[in-house]
């Protein structure tokens, strides 16, 4: 698998909507975009792909059956 910058994707082990949200973190300074999961109570984000394209949005939601993505800076 290629790695992209600092990007390392990981195995999901799923996604739980009780425990978890699905957000798209975004970095300020290269704007690299990642979506992943962050955990509701420890704030421990998982890395699952990186964003390069609004189809790539389309199927990380079809995929976990997310409607919508909050992004964080």
């Amino acid at each position: 698998m290629k790695k992209f910058g600092f990007f390392k994707p990981v195995e999901s082990e799923g996604f739980d909507p009780e425990v978890q949200y699905a957000v798209i973190r975004s970095s300020i300074c290269t704007g690299e975009k990642v979506a992943g999961f962050k955990d509701k109570k420890s704030g421990r984000f998982t890395e699952v792909t990186l964003i390069r394209s609004q189809k790539d949005i389309e199927s990380f939601k079809q995929k976990y059956k997310v409607d919508t993505l909050k992004t964080e800076y």
